[in-house]
């Protein structure tokens, strides 16, 4: 007797190969808008958080290391620095641009789970308030942090989970695509910019270009193989 081929798993995975593509779609589609206004007013706070996640990453990685944050500032220029002592110097340089990227993935990679996005969302939103109270030292920065903590506990109180699960995906594009646009402008374009990968250049004596290239190739290298996977699953 001839056996039937089991439609229902044939089913799933068309799918599953369907909502791939309608993910990847909506990347590709809110990335070229994010290109298109990157520098208007509409990013501005978007920039703003990325660079708040760059300078808690370097804090997470200098306390890692044994150190200390002893502050943190973020300015209305989108400029921001982490104030640290002790532990590692090397580690703790080279937390930031890569650090604002792996953010990004992590944002990317949780909204996947629209059922828990609201869960997501408020936990962002503490800690972010959390981190302000605790280091941020500077008014501009101070209000940012508790303005931006509160819009994301509002979102995540107040929208269905399906927005929540958007907002997620777009902090975490704008902060992958962000950390590789950073390392372009601070490390290649103004290679005497006093930045991580300047103070990492007198620190080993390796060109600032160097540390620019190399962070490139590395972010770039992660968000490819990001990218791969997705098309695989579409």
């Amino acid at each position: 007797m001839a056996r039937k081929k089991p439609t229902g798993q044939k089913t799933a995975r068309t799918g599953e190969r369907a909502i791939s593509g309608a993910a990847l779609g909506a990347m590709l589609l809110f990335f070229v808008a994010l290109w298109l206004l990157w520098e208007t007013p509409v990013v501005a706070p978007l920039k703003l958080f990325v660079v708040f996640l760059h300078e808690i990453s370097h804090g997470i990685v200098a306390i890692a290391t044994g150190g200390r944050i002893d502050r943190i500032v973020v300015d209305a220029n989108q400029g921001g620095a982490c104030y640290c002592g002790g532990g590692s110097a090397f580690l703790t340089l080279s937390a930031g641009y890569l650090g604002s990227l792996l953010w990004g993935l992590a944002f990317l990679a949780l909204a996947r789970f629209e059922a828990q996005a609201r869960w997501t969302m408020a936990a962002v939103g503490v800690a972010t308030a959390a981190v302000t109270v605790l280091f941020m030292r500077n008014l501009f920065g101070f209000a940012f942090g508790v303005g931006f903590a509160a819009a994301l506990v509002l979102a995540a109180r107040q929208l269905p989970a399906r927005w929540n699960a958007r907002i997620l995906f777009g902090l975490g594009l704008t902060s992958a695509l962000y950390a590789i646009l950073d390392i372009k402008s601070d490390v290649i374009d103004r290679s005497g910019l006093e930045s991580d990968a300047r103070m990492l250049a007198d620190l080993t004596g390796v060109p600032t270009v160097v540390w620019g290239a190399l962070w490139i190739g590395l972010a770039g290298g992660i968000v490819a193989l990001v990218a791969r996977r997705a098309f695989a699953r579409s």
